[in-house]
């Protein structure tokens, strides 16, 4: 019998076969990590005398032959650390390993949903997501998410669909993601080539992705990379921690202050990973956490926070202005799956944040640092 690897053992059934019940639980605990994917490693006991296509039928059941064709095509599967051919015969003691894709399944309710489309063609389309939706359907959320939206937009809209991977999940299309009350730039993929392609981006740290957010207090240094682990919290069933032990994954964040005001600062941050959560967290960590961000220690601001007493104001002083935290990403660019050409895309912020960057620039801003390294233009995403 095949060997699997310690990690890969949790995602098989009695027969040895990958299990789509477990590797739906396997997706299920990446949360927003763009970085993280579900592998499966097979070490072959014997001298099989069979092709590589072959073999993946048997050991991932619920994938069809061209998706595993492709898997193969998109070097999703490696052997002995080389990208083979379908044809490929195994010997004994080959290491396989693969990448898996939620595979395809039942079809998504389109709702219609209004949607902030920033750019679609035949093979992606990029949105600038709305607060308090969550991107695709899980078992708490079976509707109202942005992937509903996207099938009511593709059948009374546009022309086209979102690519067939990750269906079984009802996550079709979906190349990354943003936290619930995250709002900003995101891609999802229309075919499965262009998924396959754009996915290997995320997973290899090739995108660029780059957010905007007002935090609490006035930060120093300018300009720091914040190089902290992150992990599971361990005792919180789907909190997230800095984690100094050997749970926590590499995460890097690299802020840039583009306005200072009294007691807040609008930062400019670049993700060289993607944990969950990552910019929230390494955020509180260094002190200055995000403005209504009450998980992990933002509080949400009414107008009386903000403005000094006795300025007139034309809203009561108990009105909130933000009651979400205050993240956005703003900068998305990425090589384009199909064209090959190099694409960037600016979401400009939505109602709740330009507000409350209006208010604090208007009543509390104190300088505007100009520094290398930024990248995306304030007048284009702050369009007050």
């Amino acid at each position: 019998m095949d060997t699997p690897s310690d990690r890969s053992d949790e995602l098989l059934d009695g027969g040895g076969n990958i299990d789509s019940d477990a590797l739906f639980r396997a997706y299920e605990k990446q949360g927003t990590d763009d970085d993280a994917v579900v592998e499966a490693t097979f070490t072959i006991s014997r001298d099989l005398n069979r092709r590589l296509d072959s073999y993946l039928t048997t050991r991932i059941p619920f994938l069809s032959r061209t998706s595993l064709k492709r898997l193969i095509e998109e070097k999703m599967v490696t052997v002995n650390g080389r990208n083979p051919k379908g044809s490929t015969k195994l010997k004994k003691h080959d290491v396989v390993n693969v990448i898996l894709p939620p595979p395809p399944s039942s079809e998504i309710p389109a709702e219609e949903i209004p949607l902030k489309i920033i750019h679609e063609d035949n093979d992606l389309i990029v949105l600038n997501k709305d607060d308090d939706i969550i991107v695709h359907p899980a078992r708490s959320h079976k509707s109202g998410t942005l992937i509903n939206a996207l099938a009511w937009h593709f059948q009374h809209v546009s022309s086209g669909e979102l690519s067939s991977v990750g269906e079984e999940f009802a996550r079709p299309g979906v190349v990354h993601r943003l936290d619930r009350h995250t709002t900003g730039v995101m891609v999802a993929a229309k075919t499965d080539t262009a998924h396959w392609r754009l996915g290997k981006q995320f997973e290899q740290r090739k995108t660029r992705k780059r957010y905007l957010a007002v935090v609490h207090g006035e930060v120093e240094p300018l300009t720091d990379t914040i190089d902290v682990p992150l992990g599971k919290h361990q005792t919180k069933r789907d909190g997230y921690a800095v984690r100094w032990d050997d749970t926590g994954k590499p995460s890097v964040t690299i802020y840039h202050v583009r306005e200072i005001y009294d007691g807040f600062t609008l930062l400019e941050l670049d993700l060289k990973t993607g944990r969950t959560h990552q910019i929230r967290l390494h955020l509180q960590h260094l002190g200055y956490p995000i403005v209504g961000d009450d998980i992990y220690g933002g509080k949400h601001l009414k107008v009386a926070n903000i403005i000094p007493r006795g300025v007139p104001f034309d809203v009561p002083r108990t009105e909130f202005v933000i009651q979400r935290q205050a993240l956005h990403a703003a900068y998305l660019a990425f090589t384009h799956p199909i064209t090959d050409t190099a694409v960037d895309f600016t979401a400009p912020v939505h109602g709740d944040m330009e507000n409350l960057i209006t208010m604090l620039r208007q009543h509390r801003f104190k300088k505007a640092p100009n520094l290398p390294g930024t990248i995306i233009d304030l007048d284009s995403a702050i369009q007050s």
